[in-house]
C-alpha cells in the first residue's frame, strides 16, 4: 500500500483536468468493455434534457449555483 499512497499524492499535484483523465484511464482499466456505449448514451441524455428545457418541463441554474447545491450533498 505505500507505493499506492506515494502514486496518489502525486496524482493530486496534477492539474484538475489531468486528475479527470487518468480517473477516467484508471475506471476504463478495471471493466473496458462494461461503458463502450455509455458516451452515446450520455448525448442521448443531454439531447433530452436540453430538448425537456426548450419545452419548458425543466429549468436551468448557474453552474456555480449547480456546484455548490452538490457540494452540500455530499
Amino acid at each position: 500500500m505505500p507505493a499506492l499512497k506515494e502514486i496518489e499524492k502525486q496524482a493530486m499535484h496534477l492539474e484538475r483536468t489531468e486528475r479527470a483523465l487518468l480517473a477516467a484511464h484508471l475506471i476504463a482499466s478495471i471493466d473496458p468493455g462494461e461503458d463502450i456505449d455509455a458516451e452515446e448514451l450520455w448525448v442521448k441524455e443531454a439531447e433530452c434534457r436540453y430538448a425537456a428545457f426548450r419545452k419548458g418541463e425543466i429549468t436551468s441554474m448557474p453552474a456555480d449555483e449547480a456546484i455548490a447545491r452538490a457540494r452540500q450533498q455530499l
